[in-house]
């Protein structure tokens, strides 16, 4: 059997190694996972302390409205409950999106580098791929939208951008969705939305009231801890959310998954617990990196992208072997760099010696040359 053309062309999503992976490669005991943007704090003990109550009937279909979850979330949000979709997590409604919005002889818009998943999915359903080329570490919205014609479908907007961690504020969100013609759909992917420090970042649920073409997408994954469940959601106007609602599979979310999110939803307490630890670790990160000179792009994330006088592969081979699993730029469209996930402080501390002792061999072996 043959697929479709587009796939000889096209290759499956390759993960970062794997812990189990990499103790048996190495022959390490203990590994330092830092390159999937995971939770290091885990997610909440009130999770934990429920889960059982959704075991007792796994032979039960979940609930293909997510009810509960839904009605919790549009509360929240001050949104219609109609208004929301889920996913698989948002790379799910992602590929939603794709599926109902694009096809041959359209086209889609988006940064490069940016979260690949926007191009893989667009791909498929065979839509032509415009990539402008991020400014430092931004979108470069003048040229995206100078992009855009009839037969435009979609605009990606990853805000904070994945792998660079840089935000779009309010006046440069303003400025696309008042600019952009009103039969592209824009998407703004908040997928780190809860590590959001600055006070100029766009309030994109208030907006939804305002542009009917637009699409929040959110997640689970990241502050909440529940990656390994996979729950991520689309905020968008009643019209869209009915289209792409036709287009989700009805049992697309479990019942553990929703159970779990509705709890994780409502304990703020472990939620700003999450953040801050956060906050205070990447403030140390970004000390330590300005104290060996190294630069790295804005962060309003989890994460850290770090610029490297050396291949992203080098340095990330060398962690690899002291036990610590970072994400070579080399796999991200930035191979001078790695994008290194923000741990808890005592892994921090020690991933900062080590990165400490490689650029000092680095630069003893220059002088000698």
């Amino acid at each position: 059997m043959r697929g479709k053309e587009i796939f000889n062309q096209m290759s499956p999503y390759k993960p970062g190694k794997q812990i189990e992976d990499v103790k048996k490669e190495y022959g390490l005991e203990k590994i330092v996972k830092l390159a999937s943007n995971e939770n290091p704090f885990g997610y909440s003990t009130k999770v934990k302390q429920n889960l059982s109550n959704w075991t007792e009937h796994l032979e039960i279909y979940p609930d293909g409205y997510a009810t509960n979850l839904r009605l919790a979330l549009a509360d929240k949000l001050d949104v219609d409950k109609d208004q929301l979709v889920f996913g698989c997590g948002s790379d799910e409604v992602v590929d939603i999106i794709c599926r109902t919005f694009l096809e041959p002889g359209t086209n889609t818009i988006m940064a490069s580098p940016t979260f690949p998943q926007y191009k893989h999915n667009a791909r498929i359903q065979g839509a032509a791929i415009k990539e402008v080329a991020l400014v430092d570490g931004y979108h470069d919205l003048e040229g995206m939208l100078n992009e855009v014609d009839e037969q435009t479908k979609v605009l990606w907007l990853c805000t904070p951008n994945n792998p660079t961690g840089c935000l779009i504020n309010c006046e440069q969100f303003t400025y696309v969705m008042d600019n952009c013609p009103k039969h592209v759909l824009i998407v703004v992917d908040e997928a780190y939305y809860e590590y959001i420090e600055t006070d100029d970042a766009p309030d994109t649920i208030a907006a939804l009231k305002k542009y009917p073409n637009l699409i929040v997408l959110r997640t689970f994954s990241k502050a909440y801890g529940l990656a390994g469940l996979r729950v991520g959601y689309g905020v968008t106007s009643e019209e869209i959310a009915t289209i792409l609602n036709i287009t989700r599979g009805p049992f697309n979310t479990t019942t553990i998954a929703q159970g779990s999110a509705l709890i994780a939803l409502e304990d703020e307490e472990f939620l700003q617990f999450s953040v801050n630890q956060n906050k205070q670790n990447k403030q140390d990160f970004i000390k330590f990196l300005d104290s060996i000179g190294l630069s790295y792009y804005d962060s309003e994330t989890n994460f850290v992208f770090v610029k490297l006088p050396v291949p992203g592969d080098e340095l990330f081979e060398y962690l690899l072997h002291k036990g610590f699993i970072v994400r070579s730029g080399e796999a991200l469209g930035h191979p001078y760099g790695v994008r290194i996930t923000i741990g808890n402080k005592p892994d921090m501390d020690e991933l900062q010696q080590i990165m400490k002792e490689y650029f000092t061999s680095v630069n003893k072996k220059e002088n000698i040359h």
